[in-house]
């Protein structure tokens, strides 16, 4: 006898048929609610994560506002078909079916807290305030949140672009700290370490007991950046898709958003050691083989995104490490 499984969104799911709405290549972004479960969200903003929105920009230049209005209107979703990744969003939630089981209620500002990839969503402005440069992108619209969908409330103390860009990454700091806290006084090298994800991967690894923080950058300008935050007690310059020389560390978390350093991080990870990659341009084949290839007796974790508690995590990371928090704003006003 067939067993029916009662799925959150596949409901929604238009192609191909019996898939999960994140696997699926196309879903139905219809306004009107089609479930109980569903919230719908008049969309502010939306939050191109790191490694779709460098792909975008370097494929498409200055078209790239017409190649995500293109990526929505045909798969009734924001869902990089070269990435596989999405972003978040922020909105005001218009309306809750009776069986909704996320905790918001019409009128609240939100950032949903799960991928682009599998929100059904509909662009109604052409994207007419969005010049294609940054990652967040002004826009009016609306989204279909389902029943096992993760959102928070705007906090009122925050600027609303960096609490987005805060929750955009707050899967990273969370699991970054469980790690952590399962060594003794560790080191920990993250690679991306300026960026979003990296610099509050540093910050919950502090908080979690590690003896010392190795901040890799990329260039002096993303060196400079991370030595003013106070965030690393050293700062190692280097290319991540090449060696990295000087770095052996317990615990290496890699938050960079361009493909080819899984090799280097492994190398950079002692024996008995644990990568985490919370990269979306990390290809886990090349993580898994290169691994084997050089016998590196290491634990390689996927970044989930989520943890209980992620969201409030990270914006106590950033309320409480002033060093932090001007690092998400002076990347919130070069946007």
């Amino acid at each position: 006898m067939d067993v029916v499984v009662d799925v959150p969104g596949a409901h929604r799911v238009l192609e191909p048929p019996g898939v999960l709405p994140q696997a699926a290549w196309r879903l139905d972004p219809g306004p009107a609610l089609m479930s109980p479960d569903e919230t719908r969200v008049r969309v502010e903003r939306l939050n191109l994560d790191a490694a779709s929105f460098r792909q975008l920009r370097e494929a498409h230049g200055d078209r790239v506002r017409d190649e995500v209005l293109r990526i929505v209107a045909e798969r009734g979703k924001m869902h990089n078909p070269v990435t596989g990744s999405g972003g978040m969003l922020i909105g005001v939630v218009e309306e809750t079916g009776p069986a909704a089981t996320v905790d918001v209620r019409p009128g609240d500002r939100i950032a949903t807290l799960v991928s682009l990839t599998l929100t059904p969503l509909t662009i109604t402005d052409g994207l007419a305030r969005w010049d294609g440069r940054a990652e967040q992108v002004p826009c009016d619209g609306f989204a279909i949140l389902h029943g096992r969908t993760v959102a928070a409330v705007l906090p009122e103390d925050l600027d609303a672009g960096l609490a987005l860009s805060v929750f955009d990454v707050c899967g990273a700091p969370a699991l970054t700290a469980r790690v952590v806290g399962g060594y003794h006084r560790p080191v920990v090298a993250v690679i991306g370490a300026s960026g979003k994800s990296g610099s509050l991967s540093l910050a919950a690894a502090r908080r979690a007991g590690a003896a010392r923080l190795v901040g890799v950058c990329p260039d002096g300008t993303e060196a400079a950046r991370l030595r003013g935050s106070g965030l690393a007690d050293e700062i190692v310059i280097a290319d991540a898709r090449r060696p990295i020389g000087g770095v052996r560390a317990d615990v290496t978390v890699v938050c960079v958003d361009v493909p080819g350093c899984e090799h280097a991080a492994i190398l950079a990870t002692a024996d008995g050691g644990t990568v985490v990659f919370f990269s979306m341009a990390t290809s886990f084949t090349a993580a898994a083989l290169g691994a084997e290839g050089l016998a590196a007796d290491v634990t390689l974790l996927i970044g989930n995104g989520y943890l209980p508690g992620h969201a409030r995590m990270a914006l106590d990371l950033v309320r409480a490490t002033p060093g932090l928090r001007e690092l998400f704003a002076g990347r919130v006003r070069a946007d």
